[in-house]
């Protein structure tokens, strides 16, 4: 495998995770469940949320993801792999920004911006 492709296959496996937890961000906080647990009916909640489609499709992406970091564990070394794993923290923060509204706040961006620096540092070591 080479550089360019190992790289990608990386970014692929961060991208599965990130969407994987996105989905299940959204089944978990559907307000239907969210309602289970304001009446303090945890496992109402837990029994619902398990069988919620978006659920269901994060937990499959993570699935794949799993998988897909198998293969990249097999072919590169761990402290070149695992700091891109940090780019998840960039993606959801963007979705949770442009999708769900939530604030950016300055020390997030400057922890976003480092964590790039990070990856890119990273990126160029092998």
């Amino acid at each position: 495998m080479t550089h360019l492709n190992l790289t990608f296959t990386i970014l692929l496996c961060v991208l599965l995770t990130t969407a994987g937890q996105i989905a299940l961000k959204l089944g978990a906080s559907h307000p239907a469940l969210v309602g289970l647990l304001d009446a303090g009916n945890v496992a109402g909640y837990a029994a619902r949320a398990v069988v919620s489609p978006a659920v269901i499709i994060g937990l499959l992406l993570y699935a794949l993801s799993t998988a897909l970091w198998l293969v990249i564990l097999a072919r590169t070394d761990l402290s070149y792999a695992y700091p891109f794993v940090s780019m998840g923290f960039v993606l959801t923060a963007l979705y949770g920004r442009l999708a769900l509204h939530e604030a950016l706040t300055a020390p997030r961006l400057v922890g976003i911006g480092l964590i790039v620096l990070g990856v890119i540092f990273v990126s160029q070591s092998r």
